[in-house]
C-alpha cells in the first residue's frame, strides 16, 4: 500500500475508534502510530477523504461526512470488504476483522433506496433489503465498492 493511502487508511481507523476533536490531536496519534506528516498534508488528507468536524453533544468531533464518499474514501472502505454473499433474503459483506462496523457506517452514510438496514458483528455485515428481488441490485452495488480498491 502507498504511504499516501496508508496514512489515510490509518486516519480513518483513529476517527472511527476514537473521539478526535482537533487536527492536533489526530496529529499526534498518527505520530504515535509512525507516520510523520505536517498538518497541512493532514489537513488535505481530511479534505480528499470526506471528513469533517461536526458537533456532538460531547464537544466538537471528526467524522466521515454523511454524503456518498469520494473516489480515494470508497477505495480504503473497498481494501476492507474481502467478499459479498448473498441468500434469498439478505446480503453478508465479509470485512477484515474489526473493520465490519467502519464498512457498515459507510454503507448506511450511502443511503441506498434498497437498503432497509446493516447489522455490523467484527467480520460481517448483514444487509437487510426493502425486497428480495432488489438483492442483485445491492449485491453489485457492493461489488462496486469492494473493487474501487483495484482502480
Amino acid at each position: 500500500m502507498a504511504k499516501k493511502k496508508e496514512r489515510q487508511y490509518a486516519i480513518k481507523q483513529i476517527i472511527q475508534d476514537e473521539h478526535i476533536s482537533n487536527q492536533a490531536e489526530l496529529l499526534a496519534r498518527l505520530q504515535a502510530r509512525g507516520y510523520n506528516t505536517t498538518q497541512a498534508t493532514l489537513s488535505r488528507d481530511l479534505h480528499e477523504m470526506g471528513i469533517i468536524r461536526k458537533p456532538t453533544p460531547e464537544g466538537y468531533r471528526y467524522v466521515i461526512a454523511e454524503r456518498e464518499g469520494n473516489h480515494a474514501f470508497v477505495k480504503l472502505v473497498g481494501m476492507e470488504i474481502l467478499g459479498i454473499y448473498s441468500n434469498e433474503n439478505l446480503v453478508v459483506v465479509k470485512t477484515i476483522n474489526g473493520r465490519a462496523k467502519g464498512v457498515a457506517i459507510f454503507i448506511d452514510q450511502l443511503k441506498h433506496r434498497n437498503i432497509l438496514a446493516t447489522i455490523a458483528g467484527e467480520n460481517a455485515i448483514l444487509i437487510v433489503p426493502d425486497s428480495a428481488q432488489n438483492i442483485p441490485v445491492i449485491k453489485e452495488a457492493m461489488e462496486n465498492i469492494a473493487c474501487q480498491r483495484w482502480s
